[in-house]
């Protein structure tokens, strides 16, 4: 312990069991002073953000992952544990922020004793303080606080109740960490426990007693241990017949039985108030009822992608076109200004034009996972993805994997069993991610034609979308099944899950939730499609020179034979001049391999720069067509539509391509960044490997079959 000495940069660590609204708290106290990274060393995210105190350096305020006990069944608790029994890591908090919810204290207090006994400073945050009348619940705090010997304080991150008493205690705790400290243990370690300590007390880099028991349980896997003490903790427990996993039951239970009194005699509540949940979940997981209010649920979140993000989509549309048109006419003609509109303006235009969707996808999912839905969604099929050979949690990552694959994989780490764990992974990228809706826009513009019915509440083309959604998750299910048959996996695993109860949607997660994913859209996504967009316009608008000089003078020959006006003249330059560019090559090379799927040259280019990001298979449309001369060159669909296949003068997009290309992107593992993340997740490059032939495969054939049934 640092005796009233303030370090630099202090670090104070919020922690609690999942669902404890730990992160609401984390959101009102950095606002939006945040940074995102990974922990060292794991891929598990990790959430910082800065807190100013009156009269404290800066304070860094570190989100642990939620953990239930500092016995960890998963890779985020591990982390947990992990580093706070690190006193000499960066991470390690001079104090804690112990956040546990206000109606289930007595699940959340198992946790907060084992901190207690490892001898962190402490506060105690109930929070949900605003459940309090609703529930008619009351708590004795000045007992509380006495029994557990730490400052304890209500607080509701819903009306940010109590949150300036809040900073108060941790400038306190800051200042003079070892006024609160516990009169005695709440655990005494066991016989055979005493012994093994006994023997490697003096070996062990411990604060205490219980920190030296902590370690000794965790000994093989702690990466602060180093191989030597590894070794002798390991003799000593096989000498003194020390059973890690009876030790952790019976401490378990010794605790509850340590704590239980306490929040019998300090927490009071009128009556049985839980009901209320109780009755909206017999619907809402009911056998029948359950599935099918998840299925309207989706449709209605498909439908509104549609419909609410039209106008915003339509005003950046016209904003990029418009801003290209300005600076076409005040900068001069040359290079630099064709790179500039047709490369870096055509591209961000078509990066920004998906904002609006993906902000209302991650509303949409953001809401539902604070209003307590998507627990019981994986509740309500974990039956049914056993299986498929996935587990219940399976399911948030397979619903998230509609926002984008990459945090969906992350979000595996919750699978505490490897091989469903790896199921997941290799089958989420076919559930239809936000990079694919536009390519689905698109491409169902020319595909379905606009009908709808019920006075335009359901449309054709909404239901497409919706089905191909569903293809996508049809074809994860099937995929995972047969990979479990491939892999065969025996074990099965236990869903463990608290319900949190139906609350109001915090606000402010749900606005912090969406600013942070689109950002995070705008800035990885954009950097590709924007170097992406630079080196496409700068291969379809140079090329070999003897090329691009035939088909200039090709094209004058044909000009003066035809008697062709000065803009027909300038369309037909700027095409000749893309096939003879080198991204034109490019393109013919690859030609005979997608001819069967009904694609030409144009579209093989496409598909080759899409393999980036999907995605940035608009915006290679729009960098190919936009390299032409005609006026208006942010109207992209138009541009597709008015394409013709030079032999037979048929439209390129005709319905047969389009449904080609949209079941290829429905399959086809098109995003590199997926995959970096798989071979970080899996830690290795076989599955990344298997999981982008698979997935190619599937496309290929798919594509080619649908082709050819509707040529």
């Amino acid at each position: 312990m640092h005796h009233g000495q303030i370090k630099a940069t202090p670090v104070v660590g919020l922690v609690g069991n999942p669902n404890s609204g730990k992160s609401s708290l984390f959101n009102i106290l950095t606002g939006l002073r945040q940074r995102i990274g990974n922990f060292p060393g794991v891929t598990v995210e990790k959430k910082a953000g800065m807190l100013r105190l009156p009269g404290l350096p800066t304070v860094e305020l570190i989100d642990f992952p939620g953990a239930y006990s500092c016995y960890p069944t998963s890779l985020d608790e591990r982390l947990v544990v992990q580093e706070l029994t690190n006193p000499a890591g960066d991470l390690f908090p001079d104090a804690i922020v112990y956040v546990a919810d206000i109606t289930k204290l007595d699940k959340h207090l198992l946790l907060f004793t084992q901190l207690r006994d490892l001898d962190l400073p402490m506060i105690l945050v109930l929070n949900m303080a605003d459940l309090m009348e609703s529930d008619g619940l009351t708590v004795d705090i000045p007992r509380l606080s006495k029994e557990l010997g730490v400052p304890v304080l209500p607080v509701s991150s819903r009306d940010h109740r109590g949150i300036t008493e809040l900073k108060a205690a941790i400038t306190d705790l800051l200042r003079a960490p070892d006024a609160f400290r516990p009169r005695q243990p709440f655990y005494e370690p066991g016989a055979s426990a005493r012994d093994v300590l006994g023997e490697l007390r003096r070996e062990l880099p411990a604060r205490n007693d219980y920190h030296a028991l902590l370690l000794t349980h965790h000994a093989p896997w702690l990466k602060h241990i180093p191989e030597r003490t590894r070794h002798k903790v390991q003799t000593a427990r096989v000498r003194h017949g020390f059973h890690s996993l009876r030790a952790q039951v019976e401490e378990t239970m010794d605790r509850y039985n340590s704590f239980e009194p306490i929040v019998k005699s300090t927490v009071r509540h009128a009556g049985d108030t839980n009901s209320y949940s109780d009755r909206i979940d017999n619907i809402v997981t009911h056998p029948i009822f359950g599935p099918i209010i998840f299925v309207v649920l989706m449709l209605l979140l498909f439908q509104a992608l549609f419909a609410w993000a039209s106008v915003p989509m339509d005003l950046i549309e016209l904003t990029f076109g418009t801003l290209g048109e300005t600076i076409r006419t005040t900068l001069s003609e040359g290079w630099f200004t064709d790179m500039l509109v047709d490369g870096i303006i055509a591209g961000l235009g078509g990066v920004l034009v998906f904002v609006p969707q993906i902000a209302i996808l991650f509303f949409f999912i953001a809401i539902l996972e604070e209003v307590g839905y998507l627990a019981r969604a994986a509740y309500m099929f974990d039956s049914l993805m056993q299986r498929f050979g996935l587990n219940g949690r399976s399911v948030v990552a397979l619903i998230s994997g509609h926002a984008c694959a990459i945090p969906a994989i992350m979000s595996t780490r919750t699978i505490a069993n490897w091989k469903e764990r790896l199921l997941t992974i290799l089958v989420t990228p076919l559930t239809s991610c936000s990079a694919r809706i536009p390519v689905y826009v698109i491409l169902i513009s020319f595909a379905v034609p606009q009908v709808t019915y019920l006075d335009g509440l359901i449309g054709l083309q909404g239901l497409a979308f919706a089905g191909l959604y569903f293809l996508g998750i049809a074809s994860a299910m099937l995929s995972a099944l047969a990979f479990k048959l491939l892999l065969h996996t025996p074990d099965r695993s236990f869903l463990m899950l608290e319900l949190p109860d139906y609350r109001t949607p915090v606000w402010r997660n749900v606005t912090t939730t969406v600013w942070q994913k689109s950002k995070t859209f705008v800035l990885e996504a954009g950097k590709i499609i924007l170097l992406i967009s630079i080196v496409l316009w700068a291969a379809s608008t140079y090329g070999p020179a003897r090329d691009m000089a035939a088909a200039e003078a090709q094209v004058e020959e044909t000009a003066v034979a035809q008697e062709l006006t000065e803009a027909e003249a300038a369309d037909l330059l700027a095409s000749e001049r893309l096939e003879a560019s080198y991204a034109g090559h490019l393109g013919k090379f690859i030609e005979p391999v997608i001819r069967p799927l009904g694609y030409d040259w144009k579209i093989g280019i496409a598909l080759l720069t899409s393999f980036a990001a999907r995605e940035v298979f608009v915006g290679t449309m729009a960098t190919i067509y936009s390299v032409g001369s005609s006026d208006d060159e942010f109207r992209i669909r138009e541009r597709m539509a008015e394409e013709r296949n030079p032999v037979t003068g048929e439209p390129t997009y005709n319905r047969a391509t389009a449904w080609s290309l949209l079941i290829f992107y429905v399959f086809a593992m098109m995003c590199m960044s997926t995959l970096a993340v798989t071979k970080r997740e899996t830690n290795s490059w076989k599955w990344p490997a298997i999981q982008f032939t698979f997935m190619t495969v599937i496309a290929y054939v798919g594509a080619m079959v649908v082709y050819q049934l509707l040529a």
